[in-house]
């Protein structure tokens, strides 16, 4: 079986698709493949070059990618899990920063009226790999880069994981018309205990 999600290397997408294929017991018989954009990712899917796709649901192109793909990508499953931890991320060689780099969907994360220049890009992963790379002095990024170049960046704000929805699609449909929930969720039980 082959996944398809969300590139670089090291993304938020590939952190969750490993754990999902974990969770599901699968992880020794799937492949991860990475792709520039879920443009590219649907495409894999629906010329059978992928099985599946895994896509944050509050990623900006969700919206695109079901609208897009109406017929032939559906939805196969949705599931929430953690982020990695995320944290404003300062380079060390920099006393400073008067600007930071940060994917829109993550600015509400921390206040934006502290920074004098707000620089969007697409992904925490490219804000990641621009603050290694000196192209950005802050950027709100993955704490995993402070404990692998401790020299280079640090913690200047942790902000920590957020539990955001995930969306698997395939190209056999499953609702069939119907609504498919699990009866027996954690949320069925929270439910039953809150009425």
């Amino acid at each position: 079986m082959k996944f398809i999600t969300l590139g670089p290397a090291g993304s938020n997408h590939e952190y969750v698709t490993r754990h999902y294929l974990d969770f599901h017991g699968i992880r020794n018989r799937a492949h991860i493949e990475l792709a520039v954009d879920f443009k590219e990712g649907a495409e894999a899917v629906l010329q059978s070059r992928a099985d599946f796709m895994v896509q944050c649901a509050v990623h900006p192109a969700t919206m695109a990618t079901v609208a897009k793909y109406l017929s032939g990508l559906y939805v196969v499953d949705t599931f929430i899990s953690p982020s990695q931890d995320l944290a404003i991320i300062q380079r060390r060689d920099v006393e400073n920063p008067r600007a930071l780099a940060v994917m829109r969907p993550t600015l509400d994360y921390t206040d934006a009226g502290k920074w004098d220049e707000i620089i969007l890009l697409d992904t925490v992963a490219e804000v990641t790999q621009g603050l290694i790379d000196g192209k950005y002095a802050a950027g709100l990024g993955y704490v995993s880069a402070t404990e692998e170049r401790p020299d280079l960046l640090r913690v200047a704000e942790f902000i920590g994981t957020v539990d955001d929805a995930w969306i698997v699609y395939g190209r056999t449909r499953i609702s069939s018309n119907r609504l498919v929930a699990w009866r027996d969720s954690p949320a069925a039980s929270l439910y039953q205990r809150t009425a």
